[in-house]
């Protein structure tokens, strides 16, 4: 296995980083035109990954119901860092900390409008880590 660690600057808004190139220069650095599997994995307990289509009012759409579902207030325990961080905590129902991609013929096999993306809503963290792991078969 082979492994490479990310350090992705999200600043201090809600939002989506994209990191599919990052994957793809990884994967076809490693992946020398075999099969196999991409592990991306975060290990941070307020954000998280996912595969979706960016743009075309996709990355606001998300944004816009993760406001609703999770809401920035006082009605959450988990309490300290900004006003409703512990709704940050509760992310990972919706979007977990690991994606598996699988790789055939050096490619990621990802249609043709989904990104990788890293969802980070935490305002108090502005910098995150993300391990790619790619296992060949």
């Amino acid at each position: 296995m082979q492994t490479r660690t990310l350090t992705v600057t999200t600043g201090r808004a809600a939002g989506l980083a994209d990191l599919t190139a990052a994957c793809e220069s990884f994967v076809g650095a490693v992946a020398e035109g075999g099969d196999g599997l991409l592990a991306v994995f975060v290990p941070h307990a307020t954000a998280g990954l996912v595969v979706m289509e960016l743009g075309a009012g996709s990355d606001d759409d998300l944004l816009d119901v993760l406001g609703r579902l999770l809401p920035r207030d006082d009605r959450w325990r988990h309490r300290h860092g900004s006003p409703g961080h512990g709704a940050d905590h509760v992310l990972p129902l919706f979007a977990p900390p690991s994606l598996t991609i699988p790789v055939v013929g050096g490619r990621m096999l990802l249609g043709t409008w989904q990104s990788i993306c890293l969802l980070d809503p935490n305002r108090d963290n502005p910098v995150r880590t993300v391990h790619l792991s790619f296992l060949a078969g």
